[in-house]
């Protein structure tokens, strides 16, 4: 008789931790829905995370170490034990340290991964390098720094209040947030009003009262004139803003530069729209805004972030239901981003001084750009740069200007890869451990958006892969290092609920701990204040201003732009951007039948009326073309571009074609069409990803 049993646990393709239901016969995992009786997701679960078993079972997943038997990118490997593989590596990390100094190793993280990300900074740290290396700088971090500084806090929207109107900026959760489209959705049947900012036509525009469409990498210029109209017109909340707020004369005087005249000539957006637009989100209240990634990938990252939150405060949205509300207090657990559990002590503050981020002046950010790292391997400046451990990345695919990345790779003495799967960077690495994936490790999830702590529960092991937190675990102690680590990954996670007086079988058994209140309304109100070093919204930052940085917003166009160097547009007459899928996270999910099957090849959309000067039709393949190369993929014929934007996937390349060619890492690659050169983001080394020109013609 088949025994059956039913797992809840939380995904973790990607760092939502989306709850899950996992049904096992006999032991083995045969299914797996959304948990429909969870109060955060109520069943929505993306393809990808419905193809999870696919990724878990794929008969190419890595399953055992490997060492490099031939030259770098060969494709030839020989099998060898854990103890082999980490042994090995602890001793080039050891050797590098002894001759150049530990901040010779650096230790770079992709895919945001909660505990197993906190534990591989604590292991730099320990070992003594300040070196550590994440796309943050591009992904989150500009926003979530931008909030802090502010007011105190990352914001979270409230859809379920919901709001009386929603501003969409730059996101488009239909294909990356499953759970907050669906959320979104919810709020427009009960009456909120949409208005999306984006180049392209997403699926929240069949919903939107307004669609504005800017030229790609020009939102902080939008945002600027918008507060341009809420102050002049005074639409602001007058009482919020003289209460709790500081600067506000100071941002007045400001944005009566960005009329909405002239930022119609920066962003292509009418001056009408600007203020249509502005007013929208300024009159329809409680409103909330809803922005993503793309906000980021520019050198205005950091401060166009700013922008929106101060959006947020001069129209009082802040701290109201329908508005945005500051996340609650997580359950009682060990603060895994604290300064003293990362050990970041243990490195002596002259080291960090020489730290890639600290030698380029940047905020107090913590991890090294990966702009900066690729240049220091190259130049060797500030000193040599010998070795890379990599987590969850895959950088060919993933840095801009990937043909220097690859240059970088190749100058390295040593470098080794954690994954699930041979990548384009892991066949050019010295060893390649393999990776669990979310259903072979237990571990506590949570999420900005929610305030508790979810169960993730081991439920199956693939060959000798191990998760990343027992891997930097066990190289911990190869690095004479145990006295800073665990016994094993259960200890690390009964540390961790230490203060919730719960071990992690007792957490397992009661599925978690739930939030212990709703996000804070008006807290700000009851003596508390804000946050912040004045207890108010700072608009005009004094944070910033003391690291040399504007206090206040200030635009900077772009590098190779129609605005920036319009001789260039003779030669590349179109404005490139990028957009997410649905079924891939990132360069993830390219060898997994039911993901590759819904879309198989990289597309590019392309404006009817562009399509038909060039002669383009629909599914010709083209080449997209910038200063720096060219690439491949399909045309997409759509009017929901403007005829003088070309939108391109990113993170393309192609399992099936295998690593002596690094799996045509180029081929379609998006990234060897952008820079990362300066000028770069002032405040972060944001690379400028988006809005860049470029040309486009028949394959």
């Amino acid at each position: 008789m088949t025994e059956k049993r039913l797992v809840k646990t939380s995904c973790g393709i990607c760092y939502r931790g989306c709850p899950v239901v996992v049904k096992l016969e006999d032991g083995q995992p045969v299914a797996i829905t959304g948990d429909f009786e969870h109060p955060r997701s109520h069943g929505a679960i993306c393809a990808k995370g419905r193809a999870s078993l696919e990724f878990l079972s794929h008969p190419d997943r890595l399953k055992y170490p490997l060492k490099r038997a031939g030259e770098r990118g060969e494709g030839k490997w020989q099998r060898i034990s854990w103890d082999e593989a980490l042994g090995q590596i602890a001793e080039a990390w050891t050797r590098s340290k002894d001759f150049y100094g530990a901040e010779s190793v650096v230790l770079l993280m992709g895919s945001y991964k909660g505990i197993q990300r906190a534990s591989l900074q604590r292991l730099a740290h320990a070992f003594g390098t300040p070196n550590i290396v994440t796309p943050a700088n591009v992904c989150f971090l500009p926003s979530s720094f931008a909030s802090t500084v502010t007011y105190g806090y990352y914001s979270v929207a409230d859809l379920e209040h919901p709001p009386a109107s929603i501003l969409v900026w730059g996101y488009n959760p239909a294909q990356t947030d499953i759970i907050e489209y669906e959320k979104a959705l919810k709020a427009v049947e009960k009456g909120a009003k949409v208005a999306v900012i984006d180049p392209m036509r997403i699926e929240l525009v069949e919903q939107a009262e307004l669609w504005i469409q800017p030229r790609p990498s020009s939102d902080l210029a939008l945002a600027l004139a918008m507060m341009n109209v809420i102050i002049n017109e005074e639409l602001y909340d007058r009482e919020f803003v003289e209460k709790w707020t500081n600067g506000f004369d100071k941002l007045k005087e400001h944005v009566q530069e960005y009329t909405p005249e002239k930022v119609a000539g920066i962003t292509w957006v009418d001056a009408g729209k600007i203020r249509e637009v502005a007013r929208f989100y300024a009159q329809n209240k409680p409103a909330c805004i809803l922005w993503g990634n793309a906000l980021e990938h520019n050198v205005n990252s950091f401060q166009a972030a700013r922008a929106l939150t101060l959006l947020r405060a001069i129209t009082g949205n802040l701290g109201v239901p329908g508005g945005e509300l500051e996340h609650d207090d997580l359950p009682p657990l060990t603060r895994m981003y604290d300064k003293k559990w990362l050990l970041y002590f243990e490195v002596p503050p002259d080291v960090h001084e020489m730290g890639i981020l600290d030698i380029n002046k940047l905020l107090p950010i913590i991890i090294s750009p990966p702009e900066l790292v690729i240049k220091a391997i190259l130049e060797e400046d500030p000193y040599p740069v010998r070795v890379l451990y990599m987590q969850a990345a895959n950088p060919l695919m993933g840095y801009p200007n990937t043909r220097q990345t690859l240059q970088a790779l190749q100058k390295l003495d040593f470098f080794s890869v954690a994954d699930l799967f041979m990548t384009p960077t892991a066949s050019m690495a010295d060893i390649v451990l393999p990776a669990a994936t979310y259903l072979e490790y237990d571990s506590i999830v949570t999420h900005v958006t929610f305030a508790a702590a979810q169960v993730q529960e081991k439920i199956a092991q693939v060959g000798e892969a191990w998760s990343d937190l027992r891997i930097a675990n066990e190289l911990a102690k190869k690095l004479g290092l145990r006295h800073h680590f665990w016994e094993n990954e259960e200890a690390m996670l009964d540390e961790i609920l230490e203060p919730s007086n719960l071990t992690y079988q007792q957490f397992k058994a009661q599925q978690g701990i739930p939030p212990t209140r709703p996000l804070y309304l008006k807290d700000y109100e009851e003596g508390k204040g804000f946050p912040t070093q004045s207890g108010k919204v700072e608009l005009f930052s004094e944070f910033v201003a003391r690291w040399d940085f504007d206090p206040l917003p200030v635009y900077y166009e772009s590098p190779e732009t129609p605005l920036s160097e319009p001789d260039l547009t003779r030669e590349y007459p179109l404005v490139l951007t990028s957009r997410k899928l649905e079924y891939y996270r990132h360069s993830e999910g390219r060898q997994i039948p039911s993901l590759r099957g819904k879309h198989p090849d990289p597309l590019a959309d392309i404006h009817p009326e562009t399509a038909g000067k060039l002669d383009i039709k629909d599914s010709d393949w083209v080449y997209i073309e910038t200063r720096r190369g060219r690439i491949k993929q399909r045309a997409h014929i759509t009017d929901g571009v403007d005829p003088r934007v070309v939108f391109i996937e990113y993170d393309w390349w192609f399992p099936e074609k295998g690593p002596e060619g690094l799996f045509a890492w180029i081929e379609s690659n998006a990234n060897a069409l952008t820079s990362n050169q300066p000028p770069l983001n002032r405040e972060m080394a944001s690379s400028n990803l988006r809005g860049l020109l470029c040309k486009v013609y028949k394959s």
